[in-house]
């Protein structure tokens, strides 16, 4: 299932393929996904390796098109909310708020 902003999803659950994709390129089984992501059941965690493994490299494509997009929305984020100095303002506040 593909949602709206483009994430492949296994069906009736939250969990993304580049997830289980992951589980499975680390080394994981599919009885040791289905214990990390306990909405997943073993037929589907199967079904997905399979077409992975029926596929590879569309799933690499989309996976590293993800990885993409999330190394942009990171750029992005951190160019609107440098971490630089973050600490000191974190603490400044906490000080400035008496929690200190």
């Amino acid at each position: 299932m593909t949602s709206q902003d483009g994430t492949v999803r296994i069906a009736g659950t939250r969990v993304s393929l580049e997830t289980v994709v992951f589980a499975f390129d680390s080394g994981a089984t599919a009885e040791e996904i289905v214990q990390q992501y306990p909405t997943l059941d073993l037929a589907a965690v199967y079904a997905v390796i399979a077409y992975v493994l029926d596929h590879r490299s569309e799933v690499d494509q989309y996976v590293a098109g993800r990885r993409d997009e999330a190394r942009a929305v990171r750029h992005r984020i951190e160019a609107q909310m440098p971490a630089r100095g973050l600490r000191e303002r974190l603490l400044a506040r906490r000080r400035a708020a008496g929690n200190e």
